[in-house]
């Protein structure tokens, strides 16, 4: 704009000096409409707009001046603005960017991972001279710094945490390391969100193997519960009828046995006529129970 500024200025200098020889009044007008615009482009381009949610680093001739915050900004012709978002950034890391590390155990797996970054406005200048603009800020600060912090906390777990059972663990670590590496420089990290931990197809194999076994395992110690089970409950069982047999064998004397005996063939002895009764221990003489006689 600063330059078109000074093209109308000379071309209002050129069409008034033309109009005044020639005494031409449209020549005039057209130099006062020059210059009108000339003066315009170049209040324009010594003005500058910073959007909302961002922050300006003004450059002159090589130095860099103090962050401009969002509104209008009275700048030199000569400076120009680099700006930066301080929205938080998603920096995605998976499909061809998928980080792959290597558990404590040596067990390859694939990570995917979001980190939400911002810029801090009162840190963009530093910022702009370590990077220059904010895809440059993701590419050479947090991409990298992000990647690595990713592969040396899984390298301390082993495969079952990392992608199983610890990884809301791993997930509060990664945030806290990710947000403590990239703080200093002035980038605020809102979120680390661990979104997929994925084994490698030979880690899989060791898993699916792993699970086999167990499984197998867990089988076994059933049956051998069941099989316990099973020996206490006829232990149980034949311990009662032992204790049963005691009692009865106790309560049996021989006058109870030869009594019992007796009313057994005196049944008996109603259908039939006569009946020998061989009760008692074999020394007594039997005893003759006649069913002829009602």
């Amino acid at each position: 704009m600063f330059v078109i500024a000074i093209l109308l200025v000379i071309a209002a200098v050129v069409l008034y000096l033309v109009g005044r020889a020639n005494d031409t009044r449209g020549l005039k007008l057209g130099a006062l409409g020059a210059v009108l615009a000339g003066l315009f482009s170049l209040i324009v381009s010594m003005t500058y707009v910073v959007s909302a949610y961002e922050v300006g680093v003004p450059v002159a001739f090589g130095k860099v001046g103090d962050p401009m915050s969002s509104g209008m900004h009275v700048k030199s012709p000569f400076t120009s603005v680099t700006t930066f978002s301080t929205r938080p950034v998603d920096l995605n890391l998976s499909d061809k960017d998928v980080v792959e590390v290597r558990s404590s155990q040596g067990g390859v797996m694939y990570v995917e991972i979001t980190v939400k970054w911002a810029v801090h406005p009162s840190k963009a200048v530093e910022l702009y001279k370590l990077a220059g603009s904010e895809d440059a800020i993701q590419q050479r600060l947090v991409y990298p710094d992000s990647r690595e912090i990713v592969r040396n906390v899984f390298a301390r777990y082993t495969s079952e945490q990392g992608y199983a059972s610890d990884r809301e663990k791993i997930n509060a670590e990664l945030a806290g390391l990710i947000t403590k590496r990239l703080a200093p420089r002035g980038i605020d990290v809102t979120a680390v969100n661990l979104r997929n931990v994925k084994p490698s197809d030979a880690l899989q194999g060791q898993i699916d193997r792993k699970i086999q076994q167990q499984q197998a395992t867990e089988r076994a110690l059933e049956a051998a519960r069941t099989a316990k089970a099973e020996s206490d409950r006829r232990r149980i069982e034949a311990e009662g009828i032992a204790r049963a047999n005691k009692i009865l064998n106790d309560s049996l004397t021989d006058k109870v046995l030869t009594n019992q005996c007796i009313d057994a063939y005196k049944e008996a002895a109603a259908k039939n006529p006569v009946y020998a009764v061989p009760c008692g221990n074999g020394n007594t003489a039997p005893v003759i129970v006649d069913g002829s006689k009602r």
